[in-house]
């Protein structure tokens, strides 16, 4: 009898994990496809995936593929729940990541203040040592200083360590030999330098790319770990490929060691399957919404073709530069704003949505698991824009008691009533 050939695709999102499985019946030739979706499960993201599969039910003995994507890395930064961050420079070069560039949107706003940057300066320390722009070692590398450095981290609670020195995309040894010696004197340490993310000009951006991949690898070395142990565990005859903001995929060991080169994982499948199905319907110019729990993102595919760009900025609009991530990334817009994002009012008694999420857990109020807090699907459900007697694929009865008095608790802040609705849908 000929073996069953399933080629699944994961997707862990903030509030929920999907699944896609296809199948090609060995007798008949026959393809099938299955989807699901269960609650994202965070800290333990791995569960989801676990759980999802059951769901399905597909035995993970009989896949032969498996492709995952995953909003983890993107939701840390934008929820800023990543980890203490230090970063090891170059002599004179500390500021560098503060100073940034002179590319601020809103330029001629004379009380504009530049984004914060992920690593405050006192944990921002420099080790002499120069590289020219072309590879020439200007100044011997001076590793004495590091041990003491490292110490200080310690006692600060740093988890993990950026460095980037000058011209390292010309000339890597300096930058080698700093993390070979952080990976003898500190081990066990979330550690990463710049050439092993990119190898292009331009110092800020590299520095900022190198700080925001330290910021969340801790988080995302233990997801993947465990979320290959437990594929392991229930037989998974291989090792899952992670889906890249680019499109394309990387084996999760490779990952695991600079992170952000996932940021937009999960968007970036999205964005390339709905180029497919552009071009399936005879629509190559396609305007392309992924609303998520926690992040709205938009991308523009023209000519079929989805666009990759080198020069990503997360978190730039109207009034913020936003922060550089130098690695390949599908051209999309983003907004920490979703399903799950949490209404709240500032003490001028504005009112915000997001970036903070409900997630899954406890998730809306709607959802009847203890949420307190109003969030766009509450919104949506009192005002009849979501369907309360089919939420969430009829799989969850919505708690309109909960929504009310979530809604009602942001209203008494903004000074304003709650809108008659109810959640009637129609």
């Amino acid at each position: 009898m000929a073996q069953r050939t399933l080629r699944v695709a994961t997707d862990v999102g903030g509030t929920f994990t999907d699944l896609v499985c296809f199948e090609i019946d060995p007798a008949t030739g026959e393809p099938r496809i299955v989807t699901a979706k269960s609650d994202t499960t965070p800290p333990d993201f791995e569960k989801g995936v676990l759980n999802v599969l059951d769901k399905a039910g597909i035995d993970p003995r009989d896949v032969r593929f498996m492709a995952h994507g995953t909003t983890v890395v993107i939701n840390a930064l934008t929820e800023r729940k990543g980890v203490k961050v230090g970063l090891i420079t170059t002599e004179g070069f500390r500021d560098t990541l503060e100073i940034a560039r002179g590319n601020r949107p809103d330029f001629f706003n004379l009380h504009y203040e530049k984004p914060k940057p992920f690593v405050p300066r006192h944990l921002r320390r420099e080790l002499p040592g120069r590289i020219s722009y072309k590879g020439e070692e200007l100044k011997p590398l001076d590793l004495s200083g590091l041990p003491a450095i490292l110490d200080d981290f310690r006692s600060e609670g740093v988890e993990a360590v950026a460095i980037c020195f000058l011209h390292s995309y010309a000339d890597t040894a300096h930058e080698k030999a700093a993390l070979e010696e952080v990976r003898r004197l500190w081990p066990g340490v979330s550690v990463v330098s710049s050439h092993q993310i990119t190898r292009e000009w331009r110092e800020y951006e590299r520095t900022s790319t190198a700080v925001l991949s330290a910021y969340v690898q801790p988080t995302a070395e233990r997801y993947l770990s465990r979320l290959h142990n437990g594929l392991k565990e229930k037989g998974l005859p291989g090792s899952p490929y992670i889906m890249q903001s680019n499109c394309g995929v990387d084996s999760l060991e490779s990952v695991s060691k600079i992170p952000i080169t996932m940021v937009e994982s999960g968007p970036a499948s999205g964005f390339w399957g709905a180029a497919e199905l552009g071009k399936l319907i005879g629509e190559p110019n396609v305007l392309a919404l992924d609303i998520g729990g926690t992040t709205a993102k938009c991308s523009l595919i023209e000519d079929g073709q989805v666009r990759i760009m080198t020069d990503y900025w997360i978190e730039r609009d109207r009034t913020s530069a936003g922060y550089p991530i130098m690695v390949p990334v599908v051209d999309l817009v983003e907004i920490g704003n979703g399903g799950g994002s949490i209404a709240w009012v500032d003490d001028f008694g504005k009112l915000h949505v997001g970036p903070q999420s409900a997630g899954a857990m406890p998730g809306p109020a709607a959802y009847g698991r203890g949420g307190t807090e109003a969030t766009t699907t509450d919104a949506n459900l009192w005002l009849g824009r979501i369907n309360r007697d089919y939420f969430c694929g009829g799989e969850v009865v919505a708690d309109m008691e909960a929504a009310r008095k979530a809604i009602e608790a942001v209203g008494v802040f903004a000074l304003v009533g709650l809108v008659e609705g109810g959640g009637d849908f129609g």
